[in-house]
């Protein structure tokens, strides 16, 4: 028992100079790093702490301009889909002393064809496509009445009039494909508006937004009594998507004078699975402005041939063979005006 006592307390004593040791040691570490930090830090005082002013001057002007971009974003709000300033039916006047500089006058905020609304961020961007050729007189009318319209429903949108140049026969459908490969250049669109030039709407609850399925418009009109023409009409004033007009390649190219292109544009519509929705009667409704049949625009008399083959040519026949000359690009106070050379028909 005593050796065994004596064995135990030496192992205790051993262990209590090691671990005096090791105190020793880590004491004398700390002292040396402290004066290592304090020598570095004496060095680097001013360049360190003039870096971080820098820092937190260039972190609190980019705080501060994010700030004001946030602030800006919350104050202009989405505008409502239904806007307040709608008025419903208003009614229409054709007046023979209208002249341009008038419609302007009535219609300051827009430039170049553009405006926005400036009290909130609009539901689409759209852009109206007029195609045009010797319609002075219905032309001047339209805007008259379309301006204030899609103002009061507040709509970012773009008049576009896309002019016929020469005497060949009119092609509606390829002048509103030029007016939208060429609008897109200018403008990333939400929404086309495909618009003859002699329908006035007389309800502006009839929106020109587009919905989730080709769009149109023109319900009834009152040279028809506010009746639709025939079950599958789709003519007049259609809306639809980027997305929608792509899908089906666009208007034919091939419908030279009166008749035909939009009954094409419905079949093309109706192959994709996509259905023509439209607006209640009660706002859909138009004011056709009287005309005699156009020079230049007789009827077509190859049209029923054309659409019956409408399925087997549509991939080939549209947007992607929409072959033009772009003459002119004018940015008018009221619209933007292209005019093109369109052709001429196929023999």
């Amino acid at each position: 028992m005593g050796l065994s006592s004596s064995v135990s307390q030496m192992f205790c004593r051993i262990r209590i100079l090691v671990i005096i040791c090791l105190c020793l040691l880590l004491f004398g570490w700390a002292a040396l790093n402290s004066a290592d930090v304090a020598r570095y830090a004496h060095r680097f005082k001013q360049p360190l702490d003039y870096r971080w002013r820098a820092t937190s001057m260039d972190n609190e002007e980019e705080r501060q301009h994010v700030t004001a971009e946030e602030t800006a974003k919350e104050t202009v709000k989405l505008c409502p889909a239904l806007s307040p300033l709608l008025r419903g039916a208003v009614p229409l006047k054709f007046e023979p002393s209208l002249s341009l500089n008038q419609v302007k006058k009535e219609n300051p905020q827009v430039e170049n064809g553009r405006y926005q609304p400036e009290s909130c961020k609009a539901q689409q961007k759209v852009a109206i496509l007029i195609p045009h050729r010797n319609r002075e007189r219905h032309l001047l009318y339209l805007l008259k009445h379309l301006h204030p319209f899609l103002q009061r429903q507040q709509l970012d949108y773009g008049i576009y009039v896309i002019h016929q140049a020469g005497n060949q026969k009119f092609n509606r459908a390829k002048l509103l494909n030029i007016g939208y490969l060429e609008a897109l250049k200018q403008e990333d669109w939400d929404c086309f508006i495909f618009h003859d030039v002699d329908l006035i709407p007389e309800n502006d609850f009839n929106l020109y937004l587009c919905d989730t399925e080709p769009k149109h418009l023109v319900v009834g009109r009152n040279v028809t009594g506010y009746r639709l023409r025939y079950k599958g009409y789709f003519g007049g004033v259609t809306a639809m998507t980027r997305e929608q007009f792509d899908n089906v390649n666009g208007y034919s190219n091939n419908y030279w004078g009166w008749g035909g292109e939009d009954d094409d544009l419905r079949q093309r519509v109706v192959g994709q699975k996509m259905k023509v929705v439209r607006p209640p009667a009660e706002v859909a409704r138009y004011t056709m402005i009287f005309h005699t049949r156009d020079s230049g625009n007789e009827v077509n008399s190859q049209r029923m041939k054309l659409l019956n083959k409408v399925s087997r040519v549509w991939r080939k026949d549209g947007l992607n063979s929409c072959a033009y000359e772009l003459l002119s690009v004018e940015h008018d106070q009221l619209y933007i005006n292209l005019t093109a050379e369109v052709g001429r028909p196929e023999i």
